[in-house]
């Protein structure tokens, strides 16, 4: 047997370190070629480690939110054969071997416990999944459950309290599958506490003071998102500008064209025909179509329309790029938008597809409210904010009507954008939206 270090690779484009963002292996795993061993993160760009050996793992090179170095030692596999390890001299072998069992130590326990105790209390695979419907999670007092991003989001949706759901995944993670075997067995008590003799569910347990807490590193996506946030509101003076527009004749055309070419070209959303009215109106109005270096004091304006599209992932919010919007019709743009937002979402777009915005769109679609005050992605100088569309009584001509009105909520930066400029882009987009057929005359 021998020993495979697998170090953190060259990822390209000159980048000296990056983050770990999560392990999907632990020591004492077997793991195969080409598997997943751990999610590393630089920029906004999510990138998966595989294996190129099968073996076991012995010791991981690091621990979720840190730093490492490309080259540095990120995983120790025992494989088969040589390895790429040299032999050690026996002095350095047992200077380093108390190391090993000290890594392990905190996955060791419970495991040597179970092992122990499985001579003398047998128990069938079979009969594992009704453990948890008798008694909680066998998880020591203070450890915290692993779960992903969007299991915890559904968990507080479910009302399920994660300390007490068991977890099936890769070191006691929860799962989606995990949740919901909690929540039929939940359901299940339900039922027998309303049936006949079953009592009346105990209102004291229902109502009981709760004193748990979790502490949640903030390391991965959400940690670039946190210092993004926090640059572009330290650097930019931000203002907003919100106005109401009657979408009701752009919801109108939108509907015809989904219902002519759907099948042939695909869907419309609301955010093509925003994007084509940026892009007119940027010529009018270059200066929210620009990128301000404050240290060098160099704003630079571009042709070329660069849209980013904020995007909501169960990780946190990533900003995919529409690139060259201007030289896009509409389908085009609403292929791209929704393959862009995919790829967000499944943690699978490039890192050139992150980059090089030089306005942003953001909508909370249905969710939008009534009026947002969008963050700048710095280093750009504006953002449109969507609101969501709702039905209202509106005057026109003498009578009242109903019409489908949305709010624009536009942010600027104030130190490039004079407001009176900010307000004229965003009449403008306004008068393309309301009357939809100047968004194509040239």
């Amino acid at each position: 047997m021998g020993i495979h270090v697998i170090k953190m690779p060259d990822i390209g484009e000159g980048i000296a370190e990056v983050e770990l963002v999560a392990w999907h292996v632990k020591p004492g795993d077997g793991v195969s070629e080409d598997q997943s061993l751990a999610d590393v993160m630089t920029d906004k760009a999510t990138v998966e480690i595989p294996s190129p050996v099968k073996g076991t793992v012995l010791a991981l090179g690091g621990k979720p939110g840190e730093i490492m170095a490309v080259g540095s030692e990120l995983i120790r596999i025992e494989v088969e054969g040589a390895g790429n390890v040299k032999a050690e001299p026996a002095a350095a072998k047992e200077a380093a071997a108390p190391r090993a069992p000290a890594r392990q130590a905190q996955a060791a326990p419970a495991a040597a416990a179970t092992q122990e105790a499985a001579p003398a209390k047998p128990e069938p695979p079979a009969a594992r999944p009704a453990a948890p419907a008798a008694a909680p999670p066998a998880r020591r007092p203070g450890e915290k459950p692993i779960a992903s991003p969007a299991v915890r989001r559904r968990a507080w949706d479910l009302g399920i309290e994660l300390q007490f759901v068991p977890g099936s995944g890769t070191a006691g993670r929860i799962t989606h599958e995990d949740l919901d075997a909690y929540a039929r067995h939940e359901v299940a008590l339900g039922h027998a506490a309303r049936a006949p003799g079953g009592g009346a569910p105990d209102s004291a347990a229902r109502y009981a003071e709760r004193n748990e807490e979790e502490a949640i590193p903030v390391i991965g996506l959400r940690r670039k998102i946190a210092q993004k946030m926090q640059e572009a509101k330290r650097r930019i003076p931000h203002f907003t500008y919100v106005e109401e527009i009657d979408v009701t004749e752009l919801e109108a055309l939108r509907a015809q064209l989904n219902a002519k070419w759907l099948d042939q070209r695909g869907r419309i959303t609301l955010l093509p025909l925003l994007a084509r009215a940026i892009v007119v109106a940027v010529r009018e109005f270059p200066q929210v179509n620009a990128r301000f270096d404050d240290d060098q004091g160099v704003v630079t304006r571009y042709s070329a329309v660069h849209i980013g599209i904020a995007t909501q992932t169960d990780a946190g919010l990533m900003v995919p790029v529409l690139r060259h919007a201007e030289a896009r019709d509409l389908w085009s743009s609403a292929a791209e938008i929704a393959r862009l937002a995919e790829a967000a979402r499944v943690a699978k777009a490039a890192r050139e597809e992150l980059v090089g915005s030089t306005i942003t769109i953001t909508s909370l679609g249905a969710l939008g409210g009534i009026v947002t005050t969008p963050v700048i992605n710095y280093p750009e100088v504006a953002i449109v904010g969507v609101n969501r569309i709702v039905e209202r009584p509106v005057m026109r001509g003498g009578a009242v009507v109903p019409r489908l009105m949305m709010n624009l909520s536009s942010s600027f930066d104030h130190r490039v954008v004079d407001g009176a400029v900010a307000a004229r882009f965003v009449q403008a987009l306004r008068g393309m939206l309301e009357c939809p057929a100047t968004l194509f005359v040239e």
